[in-house]
């Protein structure tokens, strides 16, 4: 029987996979920066126009600009933590789906267990 079976990867932080993941958040804090900026231009044209009801319309804007500064703080937060990790430890990147055959008198504990894979500068290093 197969199973499908969540397996976590995780990256080795290298001094080039550090480097890729600063620039990550960089471009991704200049996206929301920009957003924000594009956000705020367009409230100013609406008002100016005062085509639409002020009120509920420049809630809605301010709130999708609070959500991408938030969102800004948190990538600000992590690329900190990134830069007080040391090499060699082992980060997060995402979760993906495996199929695992099961069989009778195997160990469920064993056979089920989480399951990661390590990825170094783009290579699989190991499965566990």
């Amino acid at each position: 029987m197969q199973i499908i079976q969540a397996v976590i990867v995780k990256q080795l932080l290298t001094e080039n996979s550090k480097q890729q993941l600063f620039n990550g958040y960089h471009s991704k804090k200049l996206q929301l920066q920009k957003e924000c900026d594009q956000l705020q231009f367009e409230l100013k044209r609406l008002e100016k126009s005062k085509s639409l009801s002020p009120g509920t319309l420049k809630k809605q804007f301010e709130k999708e600009i609070q959500m991408r500064k938030e969102k800004i703080k948190l990538l600000e937060f992590q690329a900190e933590q990134l830069h007080i990790l040391p090499l060699g430890s082992e980060i997060k990147e995402k979760e993906v789906q495996a199929l695992v055959e099961l069989n009778v008198g195997d160990n469920w504990d064993e056979r089920f267990g989480q399951s990661e894979i390590i990825v170094s500068d783009g290579v699989i290093v190991e499965i566990r």
